[in-house]
């Protein structure tokens, strides 16, 4: 295991370069990114295993999320919690290249289109969704899920620290955040939302907004934190909210069932931590494996048995022993945020890190 300690900093988002195997960027707060200065780190791991800190930006506002350029190798995107998103080149100093202001509250979440690579998309707790392009500092569109004008079906009961501003303490301000929004890996017009209020809401951007969506409530009316699409599996993604719950869904079931105003139902549920689950990201080399993050402290990766790689099993992970978790990672101190794949050799290299201070590199499979 590797580790850095970001001294005075709580973590909230990392990933892996997608130009570079030793390289990561890490979202930052202070005070638990509950008030004060945000810091964006670059940190690259040398030849004697050592993660060292080659660049860092201070920012007036913590920092929530962060996203690779996917067209340039030196640039990084950070989510601000006071509504900006901003672009800075690890070649540069101190400054951003681009700022990118319109959301009206923090912005929680932001992510590189892998196909059409010069688009990235943004959500907020203001709960919009925006798709930007560094080549302007407008949005070229903002979607609004219809979700967002549903009453739950359960009143959620558990909170969860994401604010640095008062009117956020209530409960009932939770509903309208979205807490996540990507690009499918599979379709470049394709954009999935996680929300306070449960709802996971699904764009197609060839649409118009109105008729362009639809939207299932995943976690029986607790707030939805995480969200992620298979890589392999287009029809397949993963969520993960307040209940404590992972649950896998099959879109061409919902697709179906949402045409006819029914609950749909998840193809697997996996009841693995004891806290909310705080992100889930399948892997990039296997079908069936997935890792999760939680407020318990832990991250752990899981193998999703309803499938063997090529065909549905009908099993779920309640029938495994150990709910199909294959590791667990149990040093960090505080809530963990954030955890990526890496994508470079040998298979099962993760990062993780934490309101603890610390990012840590380590292996998911026993060797």
């Amino acid at each position: 295991m590797l580790k850095y300690h970001m001294r005075g900093y709580s973590g909230y988002g990392v990933q892996y370069s997608p130009f570079f195997d030793h390289r990561l960027a890490v979202a930052s707060g202070s005070n638990f990114g509950l008030v004060g200065n945000g810091k964006l780190y670059i940190l690259d791991i040398d030849n004697q295993g050592r993660m060292l800190k080659s660049k860092s930006f201070l920012t007036q506002d913590g920092l929530f999320d962060v996203a690779w350029n996917e067209l340039h190798e030196n640039q990084v995107l950070v989510a601000q919690g006071d509504g900006s998103l901003r672009l800075f080149d690890t070649l540069l100093n101190e400054y951003p290249i681009a700022i990118f202001q319109e959301h009206e509250k923090e912005v929680l979440s932001c992510n590189w289109n892998l196909l059409n690579k010069h688009l990235f998309v943004s959500s907020s707790w203001d709960g919009s969704i925006k798709i930007w392009t560094p080549a302007r500092n407008t949005s070229m569109a903002t979607l609004i899920p219809k979700s967002m004008k549903r009453e739950n079906t359960l009143t959620p009961h558990r909170d969860v620290p994401m604010s640095n501003q008062r009117q956020h303490n209530s409960l009932s301000k939770n509903k309208s955040c979205i807490y996540q929004a990507q690009f499918s890996p599979h379709d470049p017009n394709a954009i999935m939302s996680c929300s306070g209020n449960s709802y996971v809401t699904l764009f197609d951007l060839r649409q118009p907004s109105s008729s362009g969506q639809y939207s299932f409530l995943a976690h029986g009316g607790m707030e939805t934190l995480t969200c992620d699409y298979n890589k392999y599996r287009p029809y397949i993604v993963a969520t993960g909210g307040v209940d404590n719950m992972i649950k896998i869904w099959d879109l061409r079931m919902v697709r179906k069932m949402s045409m006819h105003s029914r609950q749909p139902m998840s193809v697997n549920e996996v009841s693995g931590h004891d806290l909310a689950v705080r992100k889930v990201s399948w892997s990039p080399h296997h079908s069936d494996m997935f890792l999760s993050t939680s407020y318990d402290m832990t991250c752990k990766v899981w193998q999703d048995v309803s499938t063997d790689g090529r065909r549905p099993t009908g099993k779920t992970n309640s029938v495994d022993p150990a709910k199909g978790c294959r590791f667990v990672f149990p040093h960090h101190s505080e809530f963990v945020f954030g955890a990526d794949w890496s994508m470079w050799g040998q298979p099962g290299y993760i990062a993780s890190t934490a309101w603890d201070g610390d990012v840590c590199v380590w292996y998911a499979f026993s060797r």
